[in-house]
């Protein structure tokens, strides 16, 4: 646990203000959940909560026979970071923050499909050697849970209207799964 020198009071509500800077940085939004963990000397810890989390372990068994069946990077990112990945080294994305381009996919909750000439998106921030061939929203009862993906590396070739077809039905079966 890192300390940030910021001090802030519990109001008569039991609320405590978290400062902006440390919201923008964790990339915490209203209304985003939090789960509250308690250490035994008395220290209260706040983890931003991922749904997605609860199907990691599904989501990278799908990744990886997504990846065996078509030779692709495949991923599956929440709202923050990918979670999980096959056919890529996992250091280099794994829990890394999503792109801002990547994001502003997500919120419009539009699928995407690199199509030649286009600018490049890249899957994840600081990383320019992995960007987006396809991305599907996740969606569960209407929120946005996170995204499917299929990653182009050192190849720049547009991927096939299949693979688009491909991601958004993992990006529904994943929805319903958290649903259920």
């Amino acid at each position: 646990m890192k300390a940030t020198g910021i001090v802030r009071r519990v109001d008569d509500l039991g609320r405590i203000v978290i400062p902006k800077e440390i919201r923008r940085t964790l990339r915490i939004r209203e209304g985003d959940p939090l789960e509250i963990y308690t250490e035994k000397d008395g220290g209260v810890i706040f983890r931003k909560y991922s749904p997605m989390g609860d199907l990691q372990d599904f989501a990278a068994q799908i990744c990886e026979s997504i990846g065996d069946n078509t030779g692709r990077i495949a991923a599956v990112a929440d709202r923050d970071s990918i979670i999980a990945l096959s056919g890529a080294p996992k250091r280099e994305l794994i829990d890394k923050p999503n792109s801002q381009e990547l994001d502003k996919i997500m919120e419009q909750r539009r699928n995407y499909r690199y199509v030649q000439g286009e600018s490049l998106i890249r899957a994840t921030e600081g990383s320019d050697k992995y960007h987006l061939g396809v991305a599907a929203p996740i969606l569960s009862q209407g929120d946005l849970m996170g995204c499917v993906l299929l990653l182009m590396g050192d190849d720049r070739t547009p991927l096939p209207e299949s693979d688009q077809k491909l991601a958004q039905t993992v990006a529904g079966f994943l929805g319903k799964q958290m649903e259920s």
